[in-house]
């Protein structure tokens, strides 16, 4: 039995497309070892969202080669496809796919094996217009279940490669999408987050279909799902249909991550996001009134060429006035091949990580006054595993709806299951809760 090991850089779609190659390599018996054991063929799951990701993904594929010289090296992801030639450029790589063709992957070792001959497998991904369907049934996570419902995006935001290395908005089959998700349910799992590289896009490109209506879909065919998760959604993608489906939803959670990058309309401007703050203060509005104790998590980028000490403030002000539940905070990194690493007035290293503390000290105030308005009540949690800093190991760590994340005494069969849980003390980074006893007419459940 041939053995294969993976290593997955970047983001939870590259993490969602790893498992699906994986079940590619399991129905043709590969045996799976981890990446820093022996193995007959290493495939490398590659990020180019930075500069770093690039030089992340260089480390590891030498350390494959080094590892075992004879093994078969696959490499893949977002920096296969937009840097091909520099991955091949490196001794002991043979095969690179970018992020299509996957599942001719294990052709693609065939061949090599017989001919002995690096192969560049990597397409113009700016002419694909076609899904490529990349099923996971089940995952190594048993907890929450990712399911990708599209790929590519259309936005070109001056900061970013990615429509580059995953080409241009691409919706995969609704039906598919339905079918994945009951396959999901039926293996066990009661969340589902919806995923992909620009999320809240789906349907863009379906005629007579959107993202609305596959919440709708979803929620009335699929049996057994408890909760669905939108991973990332614009503020733009907000329309009020998706609004009202998340008011009139008894499974789409409350809670919503927007990414904002800044609350500046000049910086944005720059940005080229196509949104003002006013349309994003009106969305927020709405959304608050349509669902009163939703979550809203965020994305910030710090001090993007040019960000002036008062445009940074109208970011600062408007987080803190709209009360966002978290936030991902990211000094701006020059990023080769986008128009922003090209532009003028850099912003000093020093004053961008000064803006990132203050912050993420605001981050913390608004996490704990968010958290706050919980303590005391019974919230549902799906424990996902055992708590890190647990002497005694009885305690697990597991998220409501609203993604407060949550430590309680719980054991090894409640992983996965939906526990009723009183918060007993609000903070951050987690809670602290008691799950409760609910009687019910059978018997007393935990």
């Amino acid at each position: 039995m041939s053995s294969v090991a993976f290593h997955t850089l970047g983001c939870k779609v590259n993490h969602y497309e790893t498992e699906a190659i994986w079940q590619l390599f399991q129905e043709a018996d590969y045996e799976r070892v981890e990446f820093d054991q022996n193995s007959d063929v290493y495939v490398i799951n590659t990020c180019t969202v930075t500069n770093t990701g690039d030089k992340k993904s260089r480390q590891v594929i030498r350390r494959a080669i080094r590892k075992n010289p004879d093994a078969v090296i696959c490499v893949t992801g977002c920096y296969a496809q937009t840097s091909p030639a520099e991955i091949m450029a490196i001794p002991g790589v043979d095969i690179v796919v970018g992020t299509q063709d996957r599942s001719k992957l294990l052709g693609l070792i065939e061949q090599f094996r017989e001919e002995r001959q690096p192969i560049n497998a990597v397409r113009n991904i700016m002419k694909n217009r076609v899904y490529e369907e990349l099923d996971v049934p089940s995952f190594t996570d048993r907890t929450r279940a990712s399911l990708k419902i599209q790929e590519g995006c259309n936005n070109f935001c001056t900061f970013c490669i990615i429509p580059w290395a995953r080409g241009l908005m691409r919706s995969r089959d609704p039906e598919e999408v339905i079918h994945q998700a009951q396959q999901l349910v039926d293996a066990g799992y009661l969340e589902i987050v919806l995923t992909g590289i620009h999320t809240g896009g789906y349907g863009e490109d379906l005629k007579g279909y959107n993202l609305a209506r596959l919440l709708r879909d979803l929620e009335q065919r699929v049996k057994g799902l408890k909760r669905l998760r939108i991973s990332s959604i614009e503020a733009s993608q907000l329309t009020d249909e998706v609004i009202d489906v998340l008011r009139e939803s008894n499974i789409v959670v409350r809670h919503l991550h927007i990414p904002i990058q800044s609350g500046s309309d000049t910086v944005l401007k720059r940005m080229r996001r196509k949104y003002t703050m006013e349309f994003f203060s009106d969305r927020l509005t709405r959304l608050n009134e349509a669902l009163p104790d939703l979550a809203i998590t965020s994305d910030v980028i710090v001090g993007f060429p040019g960000e002036t000490e008062e445009e940074f403030m109208e970011t600062y002000n408007f987080i803190r006035d709209h009360k966002f539940s978290e936030l991902h905070v990211f000094p701006y990194s020059k990023r080769t091949g986008t128009p922003a690493a090209r532009m003028e007035d850099q912003v000093d290293e020093n004053v961008k990580n000064e803006r990132v503390h203050r912050l993420l000290t605001l981050n913390d105030q608004l996490a704990k006054n968010y958290a706050a308005r919980f303590e005391g009540e019974v919230l549902e949690v799906i424990p996902e595993e055992s708590f890190k800093h647990d002497a005694e190991q009885n305690l697990y760590v597991g998220y409501t709806d609203n993604y407060l994340k949550v430590v309680l005494p719980a054991d090894e069969t409640m992983i996965g299951q939906i526990v009723k849980v009183k918060i007993t003390k609000a903070g951050y980074p987690h809670n602290e809760g008691q799950p409760v006893r609910v009687l019910t007419e059978e018997k007393i459940t935990i």
